[in-house]
């Protein structure tokens, strides 16, 4: 039995042996390599949270600078508006400015010309009444030849009541 025991033993240390080269050569630098992966998986999370807390910051910064050129281009626009209306305001004023000057100008042109038309009536009537005068003088002063020429002159001239000049 002796013998069963030293064989025993010597199977004993042979696993003793093994189990330490075994732990020394491939359990250690396994559970190394593991660590230094468990680490870099970690570190590789938190840079991920890093890098999200960063899109998330930088997420929230261009809604706002959206959200800004938003109320931007309203102000614009309404500034754009209110130029357009100050503008059209303008031009309608110049035109109804312009339309009275050309009211005014129509009203003085046809006051002219009713004064030229009276003025030459007036000569008309002076000429027919010169006329008259003459015939009355050469032809001596009957009351026939009077009614005559006063008829005449009246068929010239037109009557005074008579609204139409020409």
């Amino acid at each position: 039995m002796l013998n069963l025991g030293w064989s025993l033993v010597w199977t004993i240390v042979n696993l003793i042996i093994f189990y330490l080269l075994m732990k020394r050569f491939l359990v250690g630098p396994i559970l190394g390599i593991m660590e230094k992966r468990k680490n870099l998986i970690d570190q590789e999370l938190e840079n991920a949270k890093t890098a999200q807390a960063k899109a998330e910051e930088l997420k929230g910064h261009y809604e706002g600078a959206l959200a800004g050129a938003k109320e931007e281009s309203a102000q614009i626009i309404e500034a754009a508006k209110a130029d357009a209306k100050n503008e059209s305001e303008r031009m309608v004023k110049e035109a109804n400015a312009e339309a009275a000057k050309i009211i005014e100008t129509a009203k003085a042109t046809a006051e002219q010309e009713r004064k030229n038309a009276l003025l030459g009536a007036k000569s008309e009537i002076a000429g027919l009444a010169v006329e008259a005068a003459r015939k009355l003088l050469s032809e001596g002063s009957t009351e026939k030849g009077n009614s005559m020429l006063y008829d005449e002159f009246l068929a010239k001239a037109g009557d005074g009541n008579d609204t139409d000049i020409h």
